[in-house]
């Protein structure tokens, strides 16, 4: 019970600030675990991010209070943490269907939040296959962008990396690049694949990379080159499936499972460092493995 405790003292201390700036380094710091590990094992566990969350929450609160109260709007505004009553009533009204002046009439009906409390959910319907491997430093290079945890639209999300280096041909200017496959991973696979959180960006961003593996005959001038140093990962594969019907729900399917049912009851501990998505497979269908940097948990 000790992942439940620490993932509710998280929730305990959102829950506490809702009208107070919220340090994402203290929620993680709560959870015992970084800030990119939290919101991403939030997002796959409730299906929203950390971000949507805390504004579900905020805006839930306020809404009883125009009902119950005579607060004035702008007040209202500061209070949850917008710069001005413009900015508080478009969210509020993107959230309820209605502004904050319409939400004061009686019998207005409007959408409430409730506050999130993690449980462990016993199912074991289906097994999970997963390994431990323990696999010594090596260097991959590629494609980056910088992605937002929260979703922010200013940034380019994985999904769009990878759209937009089929269109424009990066794609396969990679793939002549990467040279072969190094002798320690398994030859049936494909020459590009993902990594992200390899290294620190700042802020609520974490990076991306379209990656290959460096070899012998790589050639890297004009990539990112990043090292990846020894690590333990835990392993998971997924079952074979059509890549134009079944890839995005196979991908999501896994992570959410790695983070909702496998880490929470494990003996085991997601770490800081890169996680990649190892595909494979032939040209109508493939399959994907997903490599989580862990390290088994101490003993009291």
């Amino acid at each position: 019970m000790d992942w439940l405790d620490k993932m509710n003292a998280a929730i305990d201390y959102i829950e506490s600030n809702l009208t107070e700036s919220i340090d994402l380094a203290v929620v993680s710091q709560k959870a015992c675990c970084s800030s990119y590990n939290f919101q991403r094992m939030f997002s796959f566990i409730t299906d929203v991010s950390l971000a949507e969350y805390i504004r579900r929450r905020r805006l839930t609160q306020a809404a009883l209070e125009l009902q119950n109260t005579n607060v004035r709007i702008i007040d209202l505004a500061l209070k949850y943490g917008y710069d001005s009553p413009v900015s508080f009533s478009r969210a509020f009204t993107n959230l309820h269907g209605i502004s904050p002046s319409e939400a004061r009439q009686p019998g207005t009906q409007l959408k409430a939040y409730s506050r999130i409390s993690f449980q462990i959910s016993i199912k074991g319907e289906k097994g999970m296959d997963y390994r431990i491997e323990t696999k010594e430093a090596f260097d991959v290079f590629g494609i980056e962008t910088i992605a937002s945890l929260s979703g922010e639209k200013r940034f380019v999300s994985p999904a769009e990396l990878w759209q937009q280096s089929h269109q424009n041909g990066a794609y396969e200017r990679l793939f002549e690049a990467a040279g072969n496959l190094p002798d320690f991973i398994a030859q049936d696979l494909c020459k590009i694949h993902g990594v992200e959180n390899y290294r620190q960006t700042g802020g609520n961003t974490f990076p991306y990379m379209l990656c290959a593996f460096v070899s012998e005959n790589s050639r890297t001038d004009g990539y990112v080159v990043q090292h990846i140093p020894a690590q333990t990962y835990a392993i998971f594969p997924s079952e074979r499936f059509k890549w134009d019907e079944d890839f995005g729900t196979v991908l999501y399917n896994l992570q959410k499972r790695f983070y909702s049912e496998w880490l929470p009851t494990a003996n085991y501990e997601r770490l800081p460092g890169a996680n990649f998505e190892i595909y494979g497979g032939t040209l109508d269908y493939g399959y994907i493995e997903l490599w989580f940097p862990v390290r088994q948990k101490e003993t009291t």
